[in-house]
Protein backbone atom coordinates (compact mmCIF):
# COMPACT_ATOMS: atom_id res chain seq x y z
CA UNK A 1 0.00 0.00 0.00
CA UNK A 2 1.80 3.42 -1.18
CA UNK A 3 2.02 6.12 1.87
CA UNK A 4 -0.34 8.78 2.65
CA UNK A 5 -0.57 11.71 4.62
CA UNK A 6 -3.13 11.95 6.14
CA UNK A 7 -4.41 13.57 9.69
CA UNK A 8 -7.60 14.37 11.57
CA UNK A 9 -7.18 17.64 13.02
CA UNK A 10 -9.13 18.34 16.33
CA UNK A 11 -11.08 21.41 15.96
CA UNK A 12 -12.39 22.22 19.29
CA UNK A 13 -8.22 22.12 20.11
CA UNK A 14 -7.90 24.22 17.01
CA UNK A 15 -9.99 27.31 18.43
CA UNK A 16 -9.24 25.99 22.48
CA UNK A 17 -5.87 25.40 22.90
CA UNK A 18 -4.81 23.56 26.16
CA UNK A 19 -1.62 22.49 27.07
CA UNK A 20 -2.77 18.98 28.35
CA UNK A 21 -4.42 18.29 25.35
CA UNK A 22 -2.08 16.88 22.41
CA UNK A 23 -4.13 15.88 19.85
CA UNK A 24 -3.01 16.91 15.90
CA UNK A 25 -4.23 20.59 14.98
CA UNK A 26 -3.79 22.44 12.14
CA UNK A 27 -4.33 25.83 10.08
CA UNK A 28 -4.64 27.71 6.65
CA UNK A 29 -2.61 30.78 7.29
CA UNK A 30 -3.05 32.30 3.89
CA UNK A 31 -5.24 31.72 1.23
CA UNK A 32 -5.84 33.35 -2.16
CA UNK A 33 -8.46 32.13 -4.82
CA UNK A 34 -8.18 34.54 -8.08
CA UNK A 35 -8.00 37.90 -7.14
CA UNK A 36 -10.52 36.83 -3.88
CA UNK A 37 -7.82 36.86 -0.43
CA UNK A 38 -9.87 35.11 2.38
CA UNK A 39 -8.90 37.33 5.85
CA UNK A 40 -6.94 35.63 8.66
CA UNK A 41 -9.35 36.38 10.84
CA UNK A 42 -9.79 33.62 13.23
CA UNK A 43 -7.05 33.86 16.36
CA UNK A 44 -6.09 30.92 17.54
CA UNK A 45 -3.04 29.37 19.74
CA UNK A 46 0.30 28.58 18.09
CA UNK A 47 0.57 24.74 19.63
CA UNK A 48 4.84 25.33 19.84
CA UNK A 49 4.43 29.07 21.35
CA UNK A 50 0.80 28.82 22.91
CA UNK A 51 1.53 32.25 24.84
CA UNK A 52 1.68 33.67 20.93
CA UNK A 53 -1.62 34.46 18.78
CA UNK A 54 -1.94 32.72 15.05
CA UNK A 55 -3.96 34.72 12.67
CA UNK A 56 -5.67 32.04 10.67
CA UNK A 57 -8.63 31.59 7.63
CA UNK A 58 -9.30 28.02 8.25
CA UNK A 59 -8.94 25.81 11.87
CA UNK A 60 -8.81 22.85 9.54
CA UNK A 61 -10.62 19.20 10.94
CA UNK A 62 -8.54 17.00 8.29
CA UNK A 63 -5.75 17.42 5.71
CA UNK A 64 -4.89 14.54 2.97
CA UNK A 65 -2.10 14.17 0.57
CA UNK A 66 -1.05 11.13 -1.14
CA UNK A 67 2.49 11.98 -1.26
CA UNK A 68 2.45 12.23 -5.16
CA UNK A 69 4.52 15.22 -6.95
CA UNK A 70 1.11 15.61 -9.02
CA UNK A 71 -1.60 14.60 -6.29
CA UNK A 72 -3.83 17.38 -4.93
CA UNK A 73 -3.70 18.22 -1.63
CA UNK A 74 -7.14 18.15 0.32
CA UNK A 75 -8.05 20.19 2.86
CA UNK A 76 -11.47 20.22 5.50
CA UNK A 77 -11.98 22.95 8.10
CA UNK A 78 -13.53 25.72 9.58
CA UNK A 79 -13.87 29.48 8.18
CA UNK A 80 -15.70 32.68 9.49
CA UNK A 81 -18.52 34.38 8.14
CA UNK A 82 -16.57 36.72 6.19
CA UNK A 83 -14.80 33.87 4.48
CA UNK A 84 -17.88 32.23 3.81
CA UNK A 85 -19.61 34.72 1.79
CA UNK A 86 -16.28 34.84 -0.23
CA UNK A 87 -16.12 31.66 -0.91
CA UNK A 88 -20.00 31.11 -1.94
CA UNK A 89 -19.38 34.52 -4.31
CA UNK A 90 -16.72 32.65 -5.84
CA UNK A 91 -18.66 29.86 -6.89
CA UNK A 92 -22.06 31.83 -7.68
CA UNK A 93 -20.18 33.23 -10.39
CA UNK A 94 -18.09 31.80 -13.83
CA UNK A 95 -14.49 31.20 -12.09
CA UNK A 96 -11.95 31.54 -14.61
CA UNK A 97 -8.87 32.17 -12.69
CA UNK A 98 -8.46 29.26 -10.94
CA UNK A 99 -4.76 29.77 -9.37
CA UNK A 100 -4.32 29.38 -6.07
CA UNK A 101 -1.62 30.65 -3.40
CA UNK A 102 -1.80 29.13 0.36
CA UNK A 103 0.27 28.36 3.15
CA UNK A 104 -0.73 26.08 5.80
CA UNK A 105 0.95 24.00 9.05
CA UNK A 106 -0.47 20.74 10.76
CA UNK A 107 0.54 20.10 14.04
CA UNK A 108 1.14 17.38 15.80
CA UNK A 109 2.41 16.35 19.37
CA UNK A 110 5.73 14.51 19.88
CA UNK A 111 5.63 12.28 22.93
CA UNK A 112 9.03 11.70 23.44
CA UNK A 113 10.25 15.43 23.03
CA UNK A 114 7.13 16.50 24.79
CA UNK A 115 6.17 19.31 22.53
CA UNK A 116 4.60 19.84 19.21
CA UNK A 117 6.05 19.79 15.98
CA UNK A 118 4.84 21.00 12.53
CA UNK A 119 4.41 18.11 10.66
CA UNK A 120 3.50 18.98 7.20
CA UNK A 121 4.13 22.45 6.10
CA UNK A 122 5.41 24.13 2.41
CA UNK A 123 9.12 24.08 2.50
CA UNK A 124 9.92 27.69 1.82
CA UNK A 125 6.94 29.96 0.52
CA UNK A 126 3.09 29.65 0.05
CA UNK A 127 2.50 26.80 -2.78
CA UNK A 128 1.30 27.36 -5.64
CA UNK A 129 -1.72 25.33 -7.21
CA UNK A 130 -5.33 25.02 -8.83
CA UNK A 131 -8.31 24.54 -8.13
CA UNK A 132 -9.08 20.97 -8.64
CA UNK A 133 -11.58 19.87 -10.96
CA UNK A 134 -14.18 17.14 -10.77
CA UNK A 135 -16.01 16.24 -13.61
CA UNK A 136 -17.30 19.87 -14.44
CA UNK A 137 -17.21 21.07 -10.74
CA UNK A 138 -14.54 22.81 -8.87
CA UNK A 139 -13.31 21.36 -6.06
CA UNK A 140 -14.48 24.31 -2.90
CA UNK A 141 -17.32 24.61 -1.05
CA UNK A 142 -18.69 25.65 2.36
CA UNK A 143 -21.88 24.85 4.70
CA UNK A 144 -24.73 27.13 4.51
CA UNK A 145 -25.21 26.13 8.07
CA UNK A 146 -23.02 27.43 11.27
CA UNK A 147 -20.86 24.72 12.74
CA UNK A 148 -22.15 23.46 15.92
CA UNK A 149 -19.31 21.95 17.24
CA UNK A 150 -17.23 25.34 18.18
CA UNK A 151 -20.61 27.86 18.19
CA UNK A 152 -18.50 31.06 18.66
CA UNK A 153 -17.19 32.97 16.76
CA UNK A 154 -19.30 31.94 14.24
CA UNK A 155 -17.97 29.45 11.89
CA UNK A 156 -18.58 27.30 8.69
CA UNK A 157 -17.60 23.99 7.35
CA UNK A 158 -14.86 24.36 4.61
CA UNK A 159 -13.32 21.97 2.26
CA UNK A 160 -11.01 22.87 -1.25
CA UNK A 161 -8.87 20.37 -2.98
CA UNK A 162 -5.67 21.97 -5.08
CA UNK A 163 -3.52 20.39 -7.49
CA UNK A 164 -0.28 21.86 -7.95
CA UNK A 165 1.05 24.33 -10.73
CA UNK A 166 3.48 23.60 -13.04
CA UNK A 167 6.93 24.39 -11.13
CA UNK A 168 8.72 22.32 -9.13
CA UNK A 169 7.88 23.09 -5.26
CA UNK A 170 8.62 21.30 -1.67
CA UNK A 171 6.27 20.48 0.61
CA UNK A 172 8.26 19.07 4.65
CA UNK A 173 6.64 15.90 6.14
CA UNK A 174 7.72 15.41 9.65
CA UNK A 175 7.17 11.86 11.92
CA UNK A 176 8.72 13.49 14.75
CA UNK A 177 10.16 16.63 16.29
CA UNK A 178 13.73 16.21 14.38
CA UNK A 179 12.52 13.57 11.69
CA UNK A 180 12.05 15.03 8.29
CA UNK A 181 11.82 15.09 4.73
CA UNK A 182 10.94 16.78 1.94
CA UNK A 183 8.99 15.59 -1.07
CA UNK A 184 8.44 17.60 -4.38
CA UNK A 185 4.94 18.90 -5.64
CA UNK A 186 4.91 20.08 -8.60
CA UNK A 187 7.02 19.54 -11.90
CA UNK A 188 8.31 22.42 -13.49
CA UNK A 189 7.17 22.00 -17.20
CA UNK A 190 9.79 24.37 -19.57
CA UNK A 191 7.89 27.01 -22.06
Amino acid sequence: MPATFQKHCDIYQGYNFKKDVQTPVGFLTELKIGDVTLKADQTCKDPMAPETDLAVVTVLSGVLWELGVTDGLYFSGQISVFNKQQIKQLAYKDLSKVDVSYNFSIYEYDPLEKKYFKCLLPTDKALDGLLEKRGGDLNIDTSDDASTEVQSPENYAFQIGVKPQPLAQTITVATSFSVKIVKAWGLKVEK
